[in-house]
């Protein structure tokens, strides 16, 4: 006996491919979904981690910076300090700069130069004085230029041509002076000495090399 099927299995076949092709569509849409879920949540997760470690940095920053704000404010606090030091220090050093001063003066005046008044503004002297001759202001400028560790930066103001009356009849012509010069506190004295020591050790120190090649060089010969 013969059996025939007169069904549209054609039509049952692209129904059940048609099944399975949206079964597809949907299992891969909830796959998606399912992913682009488990991804949102790490990123959220992620971008949570990286806004608190934010947040810890710029709480520490903060602190930081209030740190830094305290040191500088320490640093100028230590400065004020230094500076009061130096001042007392000064001050106290600045006691016998008159002591120097005259001490000075004694030494550097030339035979024939006469002090009549001394003036004293800060660091700045004022001399006032006559001398025997031009010749002899000039000599005068020269030794508290060169020749005084306390006294430096010897200016000339004014010179004018005088007389000095030596007796009833006899009279003399002088020279009438004005000359400013600048008197070195202690620690300005003690870094002069310094740097004219460091100099000297490293001029004789360059002269000694010149002669230790030398001798090598006969060594050699």
């Amino acid at each position: 006996m013969i059996l025939i099927n007169l069904l549209p299995h054609r039509e049952a076949a692209r129904k059940r491919k048609r099944e399975a092709f949206f079964a597809s569509l949907g299992v891969a849409a909830v796959a998606g979904g399912l992913i682009a879920g488990g991804a949102y949540i790490w990123f959220q997760a992620q971008i949570s981690s990286q806004q608190s470690k934010n947040q810890l940095l710029q709480t520490e920053i903060t602190k930081l910076e209030g740190q830094i704000k305290e040191i500088s404010t320490l640093q100028q606090e230590i400065a004020a300090l230094r500076a009061r030091q130096q001042a007392v220090e000064d001050l106290q050093a600045d006691r016998n700069l008159p002591v120097h001063l005259l001490n000075e003066l004694v030494r550097q005046l030339p035979d024939g130069v006469y002090i009549t008044t001394l003036k004293q503004e800060n660091q700045v002297v004022t001399l006032t004085g006559s001398a025997q001759s031009n010749e002899r202001v000039s000599e005068l400028l020269r030794n508290l230029a060169t020749g005084s560790p306390w006294l430096t930066k010897p200016d000339l103001v004014e010179i004018v041509a005088g007389n000095v009356t030596l007796a009833p009849r006899e009279t003399r012509r002088v020279s009438n002076f004005t000359m400013r010069v600048r008197l070195l506190r202690a620690s300005e004295v003690a870094k002069a000495a310094a740097a004219a020591a460091s100099a000297a050790s490293s001029a004789s120190t360059a002269a000694a090399a010149p002669a230790s090649a030398a001798v090598a060089s006969a060594k050699k010969v």
